[in-house]
């Protein structure tokens, strides 16, 4: 498995502090990896290690609560420092003791988990301060470039946006072997996950919303919006309800939801926003015939690349035009815009006109998949193989 440098180098400055180091993201990502190549590191210097991965029944069983925990910590911890590795440790009852207790009894506490509830507003009340999160994600296309080199494979850019970037997947020879994992994936951790950690008893309710947006990522809804559509099928929809299972969506972090700027008033439109899928893969496996939506799947894509490269970003309305991402990292800010091709005028006139009446302060950008460069004196183009390859805008 490759070294993931990138999260990594933002964890090591905190190896030795007694904040609680909170490792997170969607299920499958790479995690633990991550994890154990933390342990790796700091096993160079110290023996005075403990892992415990609460997926693995040997573990579970044996370690069901707080007081269980502490004491096999003290059994087998030794003298001095100790670093504490817990993974998926949200299923542990009482694990915010846990957290709170070790961390003040010398111990360097390292904890992963597949639910933003480890950062829930009761848990950061609780801790007051006294922990630091850092959010996972799956590959990105130079990273799945680098771990195919290390599995003597190939994986084209066409690959990356109907197959997205979850390690595992690339293990597997035949693209049937591919599919069948990630739908499997799919069914763990979108359907069965969620309907079990949160007792939801509208399955197939619920079951149709996550159908109807994991198949839309990278458009514009409202909650309203997407009740008219699920009420077609189940009349007793609530908006509420609707709310309820995006929020599941979004703590399992398979979704996430951006929030839209207006020129006018400066600030986020809260009525609606734009969702992204955590990987294309949601959207594909739902496609019928090969009908991949490639178009979406690319905004999606440069998204996901985007928030790795350090960016925040955010849809941007520029006075009823739509402008896919306004990206910031410190001082710099862009203006960027997705589309699959600009070849046919019209697509190329829909797409540039996006940046009308925006001034030149900010660099404007536009991302295709075209060969040619339609780079104007005011827009720069941006061909999607060498985006895929940046390490900043």
């Amino acid at each position: 498995m490759i070294h993931r440098e990138r999260y990594i180098e933002k964890v090591r400055p905190f190896y030795e502090s007694d904040l609680i180091k909170i490792i997170t993201g969607i299920r499958r990502c790479g995690k633990s990896v991550i994890m154990e190549q933390i342990i790796k590191e700091i096993g160079e210097k110290t023996d005075n290690i403990i892992y415990l991965n609460f997926e693995d029944k040997k573990v579970s069983a044996n370690i069901t609560d707080a007081e269980k925990l502490f004491a096999y910590v003290a059994e087998n911890r030794k003298s001095g420092k100790c670093y504490l590795f817990f993974d998926e440790i949200q299923t542990l009852n009482g694990w915010q003791d846990v957290c709170k207790t070790l961390r003040l009894y010398d111990n360097s506490l390292f904890i992963t988990g597949s639910n933003s509830k480890l950062l829930s507003s009761e848990f950061t009340k609780e801790l007051s301060g006294r922990y630091v999160a850092f959010r996972i994600r799956p590959f990105v296309y130079k990273e799945i470039l680098e771990y195919c080199k290390e599995l003597g494979k190939e994986v084209s850019v066409t690959d990356y946006l109907v197959w997205g970037g979850f390690p595992k997947r690339f293990e597997f020879n035949s693209l049937e072997a591919q599919s069948r994992y990630l739908n499997d994936l799919d069914d763990t951790i979108v359907i069965n996950d969620l309907i079990g950690r949160y007792k939801i008893r509208k399955e197939s309710l619920f079951k149709s919303l996550v159908n109807f947006v994991l198949r839309s990522n990278s458009r514009i809804f409202s909650a309203n919006s997407i009740r008219d559509y699920i009420k077609q099928e189940h009349t007793g929809c609530s908006v509420n309800t609707i709310m309820k299972y995006l929020g599941y969506l979004e703590e399992a972090y398979i979704i996430e939801s951006v929030k839209q700027y207006s020129t006018k008033t400066k600030k986020e439109l809260s009525y609606y926003t734009k969702i992204y899928n955590a990987d294309v893969c949601f959207n594909s496996i739902r496609c019928i015939d090969n009908r991949f939506d490639l178009t979406h799947n690319l905004e999606n894509i440069v998204y996901n690349e985007l928030l790795y490269m350090g960016y925040e970003a955010y849809v941007y309305n520029n006075n009823g035009r739509e402008i896919d991402f306004f990206a910031t990292k410190g001082t710099k800010q862009y203006y960027v815009q997705v589309a699959y091709s600009v070849a046919e005028e019209k697509a190329y006139q829909r797409e540039f006109s996006a940046f009308k009446n925006i001034d030149n302060i900010s660099q404007k950008i536009i991302i295709t998949n075209d060969e040619l460069d339609y780079s104007t004196s005011v827009v720069r183009h941006i061909r999607l193989k060498d985006f895929l390859l940046m390490e900043s805008l």
